[in-house]
């Protein structure tokens, strides 16, 4: 997560309420959609932006969840998004991001 980004994180997260949040990652690599998920969750693990040891603890998920598709109008999931789930590493993806949001928010 680039700098610019973690800073419009963290003034939505003071803005609105960290519990008022929810991130939505749409990346491709398994690794780095979780270290965006770390960083949002327990802070920057690079120690270079905003979030360094800010542990904001947002909820977060990666758009090819089942958790997340069965949210979405499956005409706009089909449209939009049914063709990452062809070509990207999917289970790596919901692995990688899921056990940070299990292992981090508890």
């Amino acid at each position: 997560m680039d700098l610019e980004n973690q800073k419009r994180v963290l003034a939505l997260a003071e803005q609105h309420g960290k519990e008022n949040i929810v991130v939505l990652l749409g990346g491709a690599d398994p690794e780095a959609s979780g270290m965006i998920a770390e960083t949002v969750i327990a802070g920057d693990p690079a120690f270079a932006g905003a979030l360094t040891g800010v542990q904001l603890g947002l909820t977060t998920y990666h758009v090819l969840e089942p958790e997340i598709k069965q949210e979405i109008d499956p005409a706009v999931y089909e449209k939009n998004i049914s063709m990452m789930e062809m070509v990207l590493p999917v289970d790596e993806i919901v692995r990688e991001v899921s056990t940070m949001r299990k292992t981090l928010q508890s």
